[in-house]
């Protein structure tokens, strides 16, 4: 489910570039870096989610995204619901983990 969140968020915060562009005023190159970036890294981890630190940054990911809300103020707010949405997904696939190894574990 992580995976599944970071990649749409990454698909988000690519279309951010052109946005800080055009309406933000924020010079091509530093909205390419950024967004594409977080974009990127984004994708990039939705793919590594093997180990912990994998998902820590995974959440310094969340943070950027609503930090991106200083540059474009709307994504306070879409940068928390991707946050919620990680924040669910992280806690629920923890749960649904726990709870398969002790069926497992009973068998």
């Amino acid at each position: 489910m992580c995976a599944a969140i970071l990649s749409l968020e990454g698909v988000a915060l690519g279309l951010t570039t052109p946005v800080m562009i055009s309406v933000a005023g924020v010079d091509t190159a530093k909205a390419l870096w950024v967004g594409l970036g977080l974009a990127v890294a984004s994708l990039l981890l939705a793919g590594m989610l093997r180990g912990e630190w994998a998902y820590a940054l995974g959440w310094a990911l969340q943070g950027s995204a609503i930090a991106l809300g200083f540059v474009i103020p709307l994504m306070f707010v879409l940068g928390a619901v991707f946050a919620l949405l990680w924040g669910t997904a992280y806690f629920l696939g923890r749960k649904i983990e726990r709870e398969r190894a002790e069926m497992a574990a009973h068998r």
